[in-house]
């Protein structure tokens, strides 16, 4: 008897687990906005928190105290860049979740990122993604996947976009093919003023919607100190999304000079200004480090090579304590901006009348792809898909490569769709025959 007690509270644990990292209503994409399974328009208030260079949500003690701190911030979203899909993540999923908070993840690492310079998109990179996108997939509250960050830097840096566009082609294919639900899948681009607005056209354009960004982001650091909405940029970034068919949102901001930082964008973000076009922001970010832009500390700089937690001095693990004034700051902002958003039941409607942007054309001094040109394959090297583009088929015509639809299983990866009801299922009856 004392066996099967032990037993039984196990299985009610994993049973918790499972249902607490479902805790949350699953994001979907739906025209330019997001909403929530239960259909309220969804609007980012995120946190970038990369903890460690490999992984920050392996350590789940540490997530509950960050998780608790976020909530009380007023955060709803975090963004991590990096980590590793062979991990076990239940736990800090859970713990975010439980504060009412959803993950945006990056899905290329340091080795599989598209290169600007010599840009690439073959099977290692595909099965690499793959595997984040199997690991995040059962988790109710993962917003949203990125192919890449600002992989295009510079204005002569628009011939890696196509690469960037075949990725999100793959990776959606893929998810379809397995059908998980349908994750959106975009991309966080630089704010790089002579690729503005080609790029997040360029991603957006054509009939085909499963070659598409599922949204579209872009890394901004132009509201600085005492600015406005005319004075910052943030109205011609306005003006280039007004009509955009695909959500758009900030998915990096807070400028750190001049100190302190106020987050007055925000208001715009979430006000009149924006609120209508824009889903919102994420700040970067959580942990402060040599660059100053922490919202949150572990604790006094250490010596680094005393302290194996301190990178570079900075404790990356603890309890967190506010950044003053830097995190109030923010904490006041977010608790006075709710915009109601619309219902989805009153929404759907008006999809029809969003059409894809216009593709862009090469410009003199900036942008340079042709934007109906056919994107390149899986493994097709840039000299081979700029000879091919030239006598290529338009992008909308563009089929997705053979080993995104075949379904072929990621190295690492666990297809787990639909595992959370089966395994609550197995347990209750198992609980019942005890």
């Amino acid at each position: 008897m004392y066996t099967m007690s032990i037993v039984l509270v196990a299985l009610l644990a994993c049973v918790n687990t499972v249902l607490a990292a479902s805790s949350l209503p699953e994001i979907s994409a739906v025209g330019s906005k997001f909403f929530t399974a239960d259909g309220n328009q969804f609007y980012i208030k995120g946190i970038s928190y990369q903890l460690i260079s490999l992984d920050p949500l392996l350590d789940e003690a540490q997530c509950k105290r960050d998780a608790s701190s976020m909530q009380k911030l007023g955060a709803n979203a975090i963004r991590v860049y990096h980590v590793d899909p062979t991990g076990d993540h239940s736990g800090c999923m859970s713990a975010f979740a439980e504060a009412g908070i959803y993950l945006f993840v990056d899905l290329d690492t340091f080795d599989t990122q598209i290169n600007q310079d010599s840009p690439t998109w073959n099977q290692t990179q595909l099965s690499a993604f793959q595997a984040v996108l199997d690991e995040f997939q059962k988790y109710s509250n993962t917003a949203g996947v990125f192919v890449g960050n600002e992989v295009l830097t510079r204005a002569n840096g628009s011939a890696a976009a196509p690469y960037v566009k075949a990725a999100l082609r793959d990776v959606k294919s893929y998810r379809d093919s397995k059908k998980y639900r349908k994750i959106p899948v975009g991309y966080s681009a630089a704010d790089i003023p002579e690729l503005r607005p080609m790029l997040q056209n360029y991603l957006a354009c054509g009939n085909d919607a499963s070659i598409n960004a599922d949204f579209f982001s872009l890394n901004v650091y132009e509201w600085c100190g005492a600015s406005s909405f005319m004075g910052s940029g943030y109205a011609m970034l306005e003006q280039n999304a007004t009509g955009y068919n695909i959500p758009i949102f900030i998915s990096e901001t807070g400028c750190r000079k001049p100190a302190p930082r106020l987050f007055d964008d925000q208001a715009s973000i979430f006000g009149d200004d924006m609120a209508n076009t824009w889903s919102g922001a994420i700040i970067y970010e959580w942990i402060e480090e040599t660059n100053d832009y922490g919202l949150i500390s572990y604790g006094p700089k250490v010596d680094p090579e005393v302290s194996t937690d301190a990178l570079d001095g900075f404790p990356r693990s603890g309890t967190p304590t506010p950044v003053s004034p830097d995190y109030s700051n923010l904490q006041k902002h977010w608790a006075t901006l709710t915009p109601a958003g619309v219902k989805l039941s009153a929404y759907s409607g008006s999809t029809a009348g969003l059409s894809p942007p216009a593709c862009p054309t090469s410009t003199e001094g900036g942008w340079k792809v042709n934007g109906n040109a056919k994107l390149p394959s899986l493994g097709q090297t840039l000299e081979a898909a700029a000879t091919a583009s030239t006598t290529s088929a338009p992008t909308g015509s563009a089929s997705a490569s053979a080993s995104a639809t075949g379904g072929g299983m990621a190295a690492g990866g666990k297809e787990v769709a639909g595992m959370g009801f089966g395994l609550i299922s197995v347990m209750l009856g198992f609980i019942i025959w005890l």
